[in-house]
């Protein structure tokens, strides 16, 4: 009858049971003298430190074979474990070096697309030489003024009355540029709010905000919003090219790592031939002593014994018993 045992990960029982699981392990090599069934090493066998189990075994037992297999697969066991190290380590840096790049790829897009409406902003609405002022023809819907005051009450107007759903509502145009309106919800302690958002969309829909997207009660600054909100694709630019900066400096050693091969797989494939050509001398030096693997052989002891049994003569039949000498 099988019973099943059951254990979460990472609890408890999890842990006990594989503490005795590594127990029994190690008392069945222990038993056993097998070599492969468990690795443990405690260091070089010198004055310092002490030895493995399978050198340990290896010497003794007396065979010289055994005890430099033993070298053999310790290291193997240290190149493979600093070959598995060089490519955890060239995988992880795969990684970033992907996620550097895609980061400078969008960062460029970004770029582009903040230096095309720039070029048009100062394009169709360049500064003024001496007071560095540009023009501001703001058109909302609804209003044939361009009086600031009407402009912004305007503004303040939709910003108190306006309920898009999270949703953007064009209420006016700045040249080519639309401008938008949003409600959002804001939590402020247990209530809700809700909150109009204004801003200017670019001619591919990035979307400009001033002043976090609050309008200003004063109409001359409500007005203003939308032009300030231009003027800072040039801070947004340098912040972009600062990052790209920053990722751009950690590529050429990324790139020298996911490019570097491992240098020690020729030594691995050349111990790992002389471990094959020890294992099969050790398996021939050790046949004879255990005989044919089948158990058909009764060994040298039996087969010595059976060639000393004298023949038997078979009786021919008579009517009487003939004595067997």
């Amino acid at each position: 009858m099988d019973c099943y045992i059951y254990a979460v990960e990472k609890s408890l029982d999890s842990y006990k049971f594989n503490l005795l699981q590594n127990k029994q392990v190690f008392i069945n090599q222990l038993k056993s003298r097998n070599l492969a069934a468990r690795t443990i090493d405690e260091g070089a066998i010198d004055e310092n430190g002490g030895g493995s189990f399978s050198e340990y075994v290896a010497i003794l037992s007396g065979n010289d074979d055994l005890l430099e297999k033993a070298k053999l697969d310790k290291k193997l066991a240290v190149l493979e474990s600093e070959r598995q190290a060089f490519h955890r380590n060239k995988g992880n840096a795969k990684g970033k070096l992907n996620e550097r790049t895609s980061g400078i790829e969008k960062n460029n897009a970004f770029i582009g697309r903040f230096t095309r409406d720039w070029e048009y902003f100062n394009k169709v609405a360049p500064a003024d030489a001496k007071t560095g002022l540009r023009p501001n023809p703001l058109k909302l819907d609804g209003v044939d003024s361009d009086n600031i005051e009407v402009l912004g009450n305007r503004l303040a107007a939709i910003n108190r009355n306006a309920r898009t759903e999270d949703d953007y509502m064009k209420i006016g145009t700045l040249f080519d540029f639309r401008i938008l309106v949003r409600t959002e919800r804001t939590c402020e302690g247990d209530m809700q709010a809700l909150q109009n958002k204004f801003m200017v969309e670019g001619l591919d829909g990035i979307k400009y905000t001033y002043n976090n997207g609050y309008i200003a009660k004063d109409p001359k600054l409500a007005v203003m919003n939308f032009i300030n909100a231009l003027e800072r694709i040039p801070a947004m630019i340098e912040k972009r090219e600062k990052e790209n900066a920053e990722l751009s400096k950690d590529i050429p050693v990324l790139q020298e790592i996911v490019a570097a091969s491992w240098p020690k797989d020729a030594e691995i494939k050349r111990l790992n031939e002389e471990l094959a050509m020890l294992n099969r001398k050790i398996q021939l030096a050790i046949k004879p002593a255990g005989g044919h693997e089948d158990g058909t052989d009764d060994g040298p002891e039996q087969s010595q014994k059976a060639r000393h049994v004298p023949p038997m003569k078979i009786a021919a039949p008579s009517n009487g018993l003939e004595k067997i000498s």
